[in-house]
């Protein structure tokens, strides 16, 4: 999908108020796509969506809603979802309707709909506490949570419907995704949002254990660019499963020395202790790699965040 791509077919963000779907949408906008946004705002913010846009308040657990929006697109990229691992810990019940029904029923209306592919947003938690680092694609999920397991219920579906109905899809695992827009309340916080809004209140930094804890962390910009070429690479659509991580780990304590500022330690949390991805089969079958380091995407946080 090159800059200067003019085009009115029709795609679908489903999820496209949240974090990472916005500036997906904005990409597509961008390039001349005609860009249709599903999200009911449980988690998303209206302006985050692109004004060329045009937006559905529809919940994904509606099948019947979402068939007619999904119909006749080129393209759907899927990242609706309730996404805090302690969230799902706590309800399990309603993150599994949201996450793995959900998407069951994306698929069913974009295999109806006529749909080239479905990019699917899977998550890194699916690996789980693994023997050894990096992670690779091959290693068998170990999920610690039923938001892991929901996430991989779905990588499932995708490559089921692939091979029982002849929907083309691929799976991308996200490894600790941050940048601007980032909601620091919100389901995608994770440690960096949730830190930046403490250093900018003047309040000490909660760290959850130790600190010791590695993560990969992986700029917004090159989840876009990832996504975009994951849906039109000739290399894939049979429900291959690719990492999208940087490839760098940082321990928490690391990370909180570049944003500054003082330190609590509360009780561990039930998560893997590291994360580093192997982004080799991205490089391979997208031509994809990291851009952005988390030297440089920090410092653009703490301006936007106004903290020196």
């Amino acid at each position: 999908m090159s800059k200067d791509k003019k085009t009115n077919n029709k795609v679908v963000v489903v999820g496209g108020a949240g974090f990472i779907g916005s500036h997906v949408t904005d990409a597509l906008v961008d390039r001349g796509f005609e860009v249709h946004v599903i999200d009911n705002l449980s988690g998303g913010k209206k302006e985050n969506v692109n004004p060329e846009a045009v937006f559905y308040q529809v919940d994904i657990r509606n099948l019947e809603e979402i068939k007619p929006i999904i119909a006749g697109a080129e393209y759907v990229f899927h990242f609706a979802a309730l996404p805090r691992v302690q969230y799902s810990i706590e309800h399990p019940v309603e993150t599994h309707e949201v996450n793995v029904t959900g998407t069951l029923n994306v698929l069913i209306a974009s295999k109806e709909g006529g749909v080239k592919r479905v990019v699917y947003s899977a998550s890194s938690s699916a690996y789980g506490d693994q023997k050894t680092l990096p992670l690779v694609e091959t290693m068998t999920p170990m999920p610690k949570s039923p938001y892991g397991l929901q996430k991989y219920l779905g990588e499932e579906y995708c490559k089921v419907w692939g091979e029982v109905y002849g929907l083309s899809t691929v799976n991308l695992r996200y490894f600790n995704v941050y940048g601007p827009r980032l909601d620091p309340n919100g389901a995608y916080a994770l440690a960096i949002g949730k830190f930046l809004k403490q250093r900018r209140e003047g309040k000490p930094i909660t760290i959850w254990g130790d600190g010791t804890q590695t993560r990969d962390f992986t700029h917004v910009r090159d989840v876009v660019r990832a996504n975009l070429l994951a849906a039109e690479s000739a290399k894939v659509g049979k429900g291959e499963v690719i990492n999208i991580g940087a490839g760098r780990n940082f321990s928490v304590n690391q990370l909180v020395k570049l944003i500054g500022g003082e330190v609590v330690h509360e009780s561990p949390r039930i998560e893997p202790h590291d994360t580093l991805a192997d982004n080799s089969l991205a490089k391979k079958l997208l031509g994809w790699s990291p851009e952005v380091t988390l030297e440089e995407g920090i410092k653009e946080l703490k301006k936007e965040f106004e903290i020196n």
